[in-house]
């Protein structure tokens, strides 16, 4: 037995291959083509077990693989120590003066790392790092394929640790969401399922509402204080840091029984609110769940994020940021459709998630 059908078998302990039908596609395909060999790949994908599926696929092409592990980004340590059982290099804070072909970043974690082709980024929040880069930087979440993960694989999320917590029951409490992105979308579309009574806050000259919400303009500060004082549950989507910070009074919603939510990478409440007053600190509330997304939503992503190591590597990108082009994203999607679980959900993203809010 390979390594690599090690790691095939035990990801198969725990998942079938509907749940990751774009994986399982592509690492059955570059198992024959073979288009990774020789090539180093770094990798900073947040890793869980779910993640393996996407080390499964780039081990098949033939990757030389090496894992980042960034101390201020959450991930499961158990798997993170199982690594080695697979040939997959955990890389050290001294590896990343080293030059790889390809570079998988996140947030912009390895934006310093030396790259022979360019480098694949899989959030938005990384962007700034790239925008003036001298070589190729193909942007995942520039692509409509990572409005399933954020839109649809963060609002499960949300819900699944809110009942985690002993939260689970949302009907006819008043949830309010700052941010109408595609996270703020996704939460608002999985809180109205479940009989939620949910009050956006964004500016709606910009943002397009949900239908079934309520929608307060993000500078209506009496609205915002009164929607604060009967909230349950008060979910952060903005993606930006201290956004909330002057959005209401914080000494009196510090002094309330409202649960606080945080679902950005970085503090959207700011200073005046203390991290044990959120949930999780301030983290995202998804990642006190072993798996924080499920990987049938994060399936795609993660192929897409492989897929973007071939167009560096075949060199059919210019310097600076890339977007997808839809031809890889629909042939992807098309296996997804073909093979995968996630139809009924992918029917919702057309009303829910506009692409206007992508």
């Amino acid at each position: 037995m390979t390594i690599s059908d090690k790691l095939l078998a035990d990801i198969l302990r725990h998942y079938q291959p509907s749940h990751f039908p774009a994986l399982h596609t592509q690492m059955t395909a570059w198992r024959q083509s073979r288009p990774l060999a020789g090539k180093s790949v770094l990798d900073a994908t947040p890793v869980f077990r779910n993640t393996l599926c996407k080390y499964l696929a780039l081990l098949a092409g033939g990757a030389q693989l090496s894992v980042y592990a960034h101390p201020d980004i959450p991930c499961d340590q158990e798997v993170r120590d199982s690594l080695h059982n697979y040939g997959i290099r955990l890389a050290t804070a001294s590896d990343l003066t080293q030059r790889y072909d390809v570079v998988c970043d996140c947030a912009g974690a390895l934006a310093q790392v030396p790259n022979n082709y360019g480098v694949v980024e899989l959030t938005r929040s990384g962007v700034y790092h790239y925008q003036y880069a001298p070589y190729p930087v193909f942007l995942v979440d520039a692509g409509k394929i990572k409005v399933i993960e954020t839109g649809l694989g963060t609002g499960d999320g949300f819900f699944r640790a809110m009942a985690a917590l002993g939260y689970g029951d949302l009907r006819g409490k008043n949830i309010v969401i700052f941010g109408c992105g595609k996270v703020g979308r996704g939460i608002a579309l999985y809180a109205l399922n479940a009989d939620a009574k949910v009050i956006v806050v964004d500016d709606f000259q910009r943002a397009q509402p949900l239908p079934g919400t309520k929608a307060i303009d993000m500078h209506d500060r009496a609205a915002i204080d009164h929607a604060m004082a009967n909230a349950f549950c008060t979910v952060s989507t903005t993606g930006v840091k201290h956004a909330l910070a002057n959005s209401f009074d914080q000494r009196e919603v510090c002094a309330s029984a409202t649960l606080l939510v945080n679902m950005g990478v970085v503090d959207e409440y700011g200073p005046g609110i203390p991290a044990e007053r959120v949930l999780n600190r301030k983290a995202p509330i998804n990642f006190i769940l072993p798996e924080p997304t499920q990987l049938k939503y994060i399936d795609p992503t993660m192929a897409l994020d492989n897929a973007g190591v071939i167009e560096l590597l075949q060199h059919r990108l210019q310097p600076g940021i890339n977007i997808p082009s839809s031809q890889l994203e629909d042939k992807i999607l098309a296996v997804v459709r073909k093979h995968g679980v996630i139809n009924d959900d992918l029917a919702l993203l057309d009303n829910a998630i506009p692409q206007s809010a992508c």
